[in-house]
């Protein structure tokens, strides 16, 4: 799962899909600014991009009661209490780059990947908040404080459940004793696995993650990142079902992905996460996130478990950047604002866009229907309840992933792509400098990734409720 863009700032002006309101190839919308003037959505060639604040009150901000115009005033309110010269809040000075969207000619391999596979126009972020909600809904369909190890003792909590630099703290706990006292008490889909007899990897690029101030915080300090360290983009060493399980060994070093993949031994559930310079979070670079990506994709492609994959691209949340669509309410906390999502697969429908109303609740759908016989994240059913208000995953405005495949069509042949293809980026902008940059580095997208066709035929997902 990459980080933090908005579906219009990637795919907004994608033949065919619910893209920037526009009328003669001219954004029809105006959002206002602090100077009393509005902003139009325009081209970004920038491959740095500061983006906006993102947290659950920025999110509403922005989405301003189905107005979709809150984003210029939020950020303007973000600029005025950054906390460093660095942040993109105070880096950019008072310009904003929220209204700003990228085409082909910045990110061709994500607009190849949408042409010639399927891409989703109504992906939703599953909560209207920041990146450790996102990457908790994408495991366990929750984001919860929890007082005890008891699963029952975890209250919902959409900004997430740690209090400022815990995970900070955590993660030196972890690298100097071997165990942290944080916990994750509810259930999440590695529990179901695991009883299932379902094989699964969580595979984490080494490098850093963000510890952030607060929810709302542009950027946040790094802290290290690998298997062992528990963090915002690494949740599952903190979840005691993966520890009540004896798991822990599944959260992986990326390098065995590509290992796996080559060899052809890739677990049926993989989900797989990025260190910050390859994760597209402002103020990353597009370009080195892309190539990421790509790697990894082609990685999978040329695996020989290729024709039994799909790959689910994904980005967590909206990061501050423009989109017009009004989320759907489907409880107190989200649906959050439109993300990118493409779908990756030899079934995949070529050059499909879904407009279905979807969330990464749809993963878990897709993996459990597949997996695990339609078994949900239900308290009632799982065998270790938690008081999660609802079962996302049978929410009736959720549609089904299994409609972005076609079991009929002649499987699709890898789409080998070019980890550096040309752009029309410019060079990094001035405020830039004295960053360590790799523009175009290959390094080994965070992609959910599934063998969801068992022995190289394809098993069609029975449909969800």
């Amino acid at each position: 799962m990459q980080e933090n863009r908005s579906f219009d700032s990637y795919f907004g002006t994608f033949p065919g899909a619910d893209g920037i309101p526009m009328r003669h190839h001219r954004p029809t919308v105006c959002l206002p600014a602090p100077t009393g003037r509005c902003v139009r959505p325009y081209h970004d060639t920038a491959d740095i991009n500061g983006g906006g604040p993102h947290g659950l009150k920025d999110a509403v901000a922005d989405v301003a009661h189905g107005s979709m115009n809150g984003f210029i005033l939020e950020r303007a309110t973000a600029r005025s209490v950054c906390a460093t010269p660095t942040d993109p809040g105070c880096a950019l000075g008072p310009r904003t780059d929220v209204m700003g969207y990228h085409t082909a000619a910045e990110i061709p391999n994500y607009w190849r990947y949408a042409k010639d596979f399927t891409l989703d126009d109504h992906m939703f972020e599953p909560v209207k908040s920041w990146s450790l909600p996102d990457h908790l809904y994408m495991v366990s369909g929750w984001s919860a404080r929890c007082s005890s190890p008891d699963p029952m003792s975890c209250v919902g909590d959409a900004s997430g459940p740690y209090p400022d630099g815990v995970f900070g703290r955590a993660v030196n706990q972890e690298l100097r004793t071997g165990s942290t006292s944080v916990d994750l008490a509810w259930t999440d889909l590695t529990w179901l696995l695991h009883a299932a007899g379902v094989s699964w990897s969580y595979y984490v690029q080494s490098g850093s993650q963000p510890d952030c101030a607060n929810d709302s915080a542009m950027t946040c300090a790094a802290t290290p990142q690998n298997a062992r360290t528990p963090g915002i983009w690494n949740p599952l060493p903190l979840f005691g079902d993966v520890h009540q399980d004896g798991q822990q060994s599944n959260v992986r070093d990326l390098r065995q992905y590509f290992t796996a993949a080559r060899n052809g031994t890739l677990p049926a559930v993989s989900w797989i996460t990025p260190s910050g310079p390859d994760s597209e979070h402002p103020p990353e670079s597009v370009h080195q996130g892309q190539a990421y990506v790509t790697s990894v994709i082609n990685a999978a492609m040329k695996s020989p478990d290729w024709r039994s994959t799909a790959i689910f691209l994904s980005w967590d949340d909206w990061g501050g950047f423009y989109d017009h669509v009004v989320p759907p309410q489907v409880d107190r906390a989200g649906y959050g604002l439109r993300v990118p999502s493409i779908v990756i697969s030899p079934y995949a429908r070529r050059g499909y866009v879904d407009h279905q109303v979807l969330s990464s609740d749809a993963y878990l759908k897709f993996i459990e229907d597949d997996f695990l016989g339609g078994q949900r994240l239900d308290p009632a059913t799982d065998g270790r309840p938690d008081p999660r208000p609802d079962v996302r995953e049978n929410q009736p405005q959720l549609g089904n992933l299994v409609n972005d495949f076609d079991f009929s069509q002649q499987p699709l042949r890898p789409l080998l792509l070019a980890t550096n293809p040309p752009t029309d980026s410019p060079t990094l902008p001035p405020w830039f400098a004295g960053r360590p940059a790799c523009i175009g580095c290959t390094s080994p997208p965070p992609a959910l990734r599934l063998n969801a066709f068992r022995g190289g035929k394809a098993v069609v997902p029975a449909a969800g409720g």
